[in-house]
């Protein structure tokens, strides 16, 4: 005969713990399995970034393109100074502070384009080359001149370049910048390859 006799209540408690127990631990397996999920994308996703991060990888960002100028002269606090590239001259006499209240600023071309390496000297009021802080230090050691910072008179001083050619030579640096190459003077009109050539031994950049 079938034994229907009910099971003690102890035994129903028992029972349903162990009912309950389980549904926790399938709970906490569920939980402890998503955990995982995302622990595993968040170290795939690291290692991507770490990859677009390197050095040999194609998203990173070119670095910041800059360039120095010494600006000296009438201007508040001469120095060298760091510009972004694309900066003109008025840009560098702002970051040096702005001209001094005897400075010549028609002597500079704001307008113009600055370049790497460039020295900027903002003339003083009334001054001569040489009394100007070192403007006048176009003739270099060997008496080269220096077609960057070369007055029009010191320009005058080279076989066959007379005050027009001097004043073309000054007028193409206001708008072109600093010569970067003796050949540079060739781009200067009235300056052909026979006349290059006989200056090319007597400036320098």
């Amino acid at each position: 005969m079938t034994d229907t006799r009910e099971p003690p209540p102890d035994a129903l408690v028992a029972r349903r713990r162990l009912g309950v127990g389980a549904v926790i631990v399938l709970v906490l397996i569920a939980f402890a399995v998503t955990i995982g999920i995302g622990m595993l994308r968040g170290m795939s996703g690291s290692q991507q970034v770490s990859v677009a991060s390197s050095p040999l990888g194609t998203t990173l960002a070119p670095p910041e393109a800059g360039l120095y100028v010494h600006i000296a002269g009438a201007v508040r606090a001469p120095g060298l100074y760091r510009l972004a590239a694309g900066d003109r001259v008025a840009d560098a006499v702002a970051r040096a502070g702005g001209f001094t209240d005897d400075a010549e600023r028609a002597g500079v071309n704001l307008a113009r384009p600055v370049a790497d390496g460039e020295q900027i000297v903002v003339p003083v009021i009334g001054a001569t080359p040489d009394d100007n802080g070192g403007t006048g230090t176009a003739t270099a050691a060997g008496g080269l001149v220096d077609l960057n910072t070369a007055t029009r008179e010191q320009l005058d001083t080279l076989p066959r370049v007379g005050p027009a050619i001097a004043d073309r030579i000054i007028a193409w640096r206001k708008e072109n910048g600093r010569f970067t190459s003796v050949d540079d003077l060739g781009s200067v009109p009235g300056i052909g390859e026979k006349m290059l050539d006989g200056l090319r031994d007597l400036v320098r950049v």
